[in-house]
């Protein structure tokens, strides 16, 4: 798909991986609407990249439903999305006080699972209707998975399965909308420099670059903004979870 002109949403778009998102899809010339909590944050965004900016819990019904009928009278009905809004806390299922919150569990599950599969249906139902593009494609959507989804360290028992959990809704939803012509696919990102990252002491940044096989340092934000591009740009990526980690896999802890 040819992204010129071509409306697309990204959550979790005021900053890391989100907002490097957003700037390619701008700078190839797509209408974005970038999405995220923090309101301060995707107003400046959006205004550096030229979209529109939107206040929005991806947890809402409500919400959600709202943000993306708004950019749809900006820019039309979305044909890509891209899910990048999520957290990662660290806690241990038993931790010296007793077991962990369960509430704890669900707003994990509720922000990086529940969320990417509200904007996911709400997306896909506006694009159905959309007259196809070339080979008969209305849309990408394009999820944020983690290598945790697949090697979780203790402690990230929540983070990692809400990422299994994108993982496994990313092939389903695939071939559910291969009907319409809506293509699905996911990335596993291993360690990037995020925001959550860089409040890191430097030397932890250090060591956790050097654990990357090759290129030993950090993924980089715009690296997962060219794996965005290139989904886009290829219609025969889908129902797939590509990882894109520098060949690390992640220890116990």
């Amino acid at each position: 798909m040819n992204v010129r002109d071509i409306p697309a949403i990204v959550t979790g778009a005021a900053s890391g991986l989100g907002l490097a998102s957003a700037e390619a899809l701008a700078a190839a010339g797509a209408r974005v609407t970038l999405i995220d909590r923090n309101v301060d944050g995707v107003a400046e965004a959006a205004d550096a990249v030229g979209g529109l900016g939107l206040a929005c819990d991806v947890t809402d019904e409500a919400d959600a439903e709202a943000a993306i009928a708004r950019a749809a009278k900006a820019h039309g009905p979305a044909r890509i999305l891209v899910n990048c809004a999520g957290v990662a806390p660290a806690a241990r299922i038993v931790g010296r006080s007793g077991p962990a919150p369960l509430a704890d569990f669900a707003r994990v599950i509720g922000i990086n699972l529940i969320g990417t599969y509200n904007m996911m249906r709400l997306v896909a139902a506006g694009g159905a209707g959309l007259d196809p593009l070339e080979d008969g494609e209305r849309g990408v959507i394009i999820s944020t998975a983690s290598v945790a989804a697949f090697e979780g360290q203790i402690g990230q028992a929540a983070y990692a399965a809400s990422k299994a959990g994108v993982v496994g809704l990313t092939m389903p939803a695939a071939r559910e909308f291969a009907g319409i012509g809506i293509r699905v696919c996911a990335i596993a990102p291993g360690i990037f420099e995020t925001p959550m990252m860089s409040a890191m002491p430097q030397e932890v940044q250090d060591a956790l670059g050097r654990s990357v096989p090759f290129p030993p340092r950090l993924g980089r934000p715009r690296e997962y903004a060219q794996l965005v591009m290139a989904i886009i740009a290829n219609p025969m990526l889908n129902g797939e979870t590509i990882r894109l980690d520098g060949a690390i896999r992640m220890p116990p802890k």
